[in-house]
């Protein structure tokens, strides 16, 4: 697949540009680029992002991109059956040679590490059913424990309550002030932090990059990610600087819930099909493409600032 790559270096020389100057037009991330012309098309987020951005490389540089398709397609190509049969033969014959240099006992353990691997299996999940059995008998007799020690405490209780039905009666009255008070401050913390909503606001944007700050955001953060009918998108999460998911969405996926680890300060979104992919943060929808709807390639960083306790 080098070919490819060669051909389109060549035609970006002539062309007098740098891959500096092909990112910034066709906002293509600079790696990808690199990989491109190193025919290193396994470093590409996808299939479809390998011939979408072949094409867009080829009609940037004035080189026909179909041709250029085609022959990526000859590539791809499976290989005749009588090569895949030789190929099969020679890895047969290989290990042959491998086994019989081996010594008897290797031999013998590779031979039945099946059957080893099985019997582990079977082992562990016996033990396990043992653990989870004898849990439950001593739960039950620790239940059977404690009714008989309620059973003495309700009997305690029935004849001591014909000794102080006065104090109760005071404790009583005593326990509904309290419980209303307690109602009161319960209802004013619910009122205080429904009155407390998520917010994000847009800081900054420099080119495909944008900043923002999720305000009253909670301890634990949960992304929702979807994408429109008949689109295909690759996506990526990261929380802190490490990547927490990424993958390859279509609309046969539905929607992909990324829950972000707790007291997470920082969260990256980076975007390869930003136009047909949508974000809910929180339950909440993300409007991202009001900040340059006409991107395609995007990477979002989200500042978190949580909820200060009440």
């Amino acid at each position: 697949m080098t070919d490819i790559g060669t051909i389109l270096k060549e035609a970006r020389k002539e062309k007098g540009l740098t891959l500096d100057d092909l990112q910034q037009t066709t906002k293509i991330q600079k790696r990808y680029l690199i990989a491109i012309e190193d025919g290193d098309f396994a470093a590409l987020p996808g299939k479809f992002y390998v011939r979408a951005f072949i094409k867009q490389y080829a009609e940037t540089v004035g080189i026909d991109p179909e041709e250029l398709l085609v022959k990526l397609d000859e590539n791809n190509a499976p290989k005749p059956k009588e090569e895949t049969e030789a190929t099969t033969r020679t890895e047969a014959v290989k290990r042959e040679e491998e086994e019989k240099t081996m010594s008897p006992i290797l031999a013998g353990l590779i031979r039945y590490l099946p059957t080893i691997i099985i019997v582990v299996i079977v082992v562990a999940i016996l033990g396990t059913i043992y653990i989870f059995a004898w849990g439950d008998r001593d739960r039950n007799s620790s239940t059977q424990i404690a009714d008989n020690s309620q059973s003495v405490s309700v009997s305690s209780e029935s004849s001591a309550k014909s000794s102080s039905s006065k104090e109760k009666s005071s404790s009583s009255e005593s326990s509904s002030s309290t419980s209303k008070k307690e109602s009161s401050s319960t209802k004013a913390k619910k009122e205080s932090k429904k009155a407390t909503k998520q917010k994000i606001t847009n800081t900054s944007a420099a080119g495909s990059a944008f900043v923002y700050d999720l305000e009253n955001a909670p301890a634990t953060n949960k992304i929702e990610m979807s994408v429109s009918d008949g689109a295909t998108a690759w996506n990526a999460v990261s929380a802190n600087g490490v990547q927490v998911w990424q993958g390859t969405l279509s609309a046969d996926n539905a929607t992909q819930t990324i829950k972000i680890p707790e007291n997470t300060t920082t969260i990256t979104l980076n975007l390869g099909n930003s136009k047909a992919t949508s974000i809910k943060i929180n339950g909440k929808k993300f409007d991202f493409l009001k900040e340059n709807e006409t991107l395609t390639v995007r990477t979002i960083t989200l500042n978190v600032a949580q909820t200060t306790a009440q």
